[in-house]
């Protein structure tokens, strides 16, 4: 694999994260807004894990990870069925910012580093 070939799946997965950081933040944000909701079963978004397990078989495996909005059927419910905490919620969110601000870092990274290697022959 060339440099530039693995330069840019590296920045498509970075927007990959990215993009799976803010399918999450909706799905919180869901998610706090049905709190009082009768019956109303929390949802989150699996990519991250999905990522370690294909990163365990190999390039093609990880090239073909999909965010997915899965239900949340093991936290326990309140007695009308709602299985929302709101303390759990905003701690997500706030891991959730994090990573975001991790991967927009290293993509900010990435693209100086770009903008260095074309400026610098000037």
């Amino acid at each position: 694999m060339g440099a530039v070939q693995g330069a840019n799946q590296g920045m498509d997965m970075l927007l990959r994260l990215i993009d799976a950081t803010e399918l999450r933040a909706k799905v919180l944000y869901a998610n706090i807004a049905n709190q009082n909701t009768p019956g109303y079963t929390r949802s989150d978004v699996k990519f991250e894990e999905h990522l370690r397990d294909a990163v365990r078989k190999g390039p093609s495996a990880v090239q073909t990870v999909e965010p997915e909005i899965a239900l949340d059927t093991v936290s326990p419910s309140r007695p009308d069925g709602n299985n929302v905490t709101l303390e759990l919620e905003l701690n997500a969110m706030r891991e959730n910012r994090l990573l975001y601000e991790s991967y927009a870092s290293i993509l900010e990274g990435h693209f100086n580093l770009m903008r260095a290697a074309i400026t610098e022959g000037r």
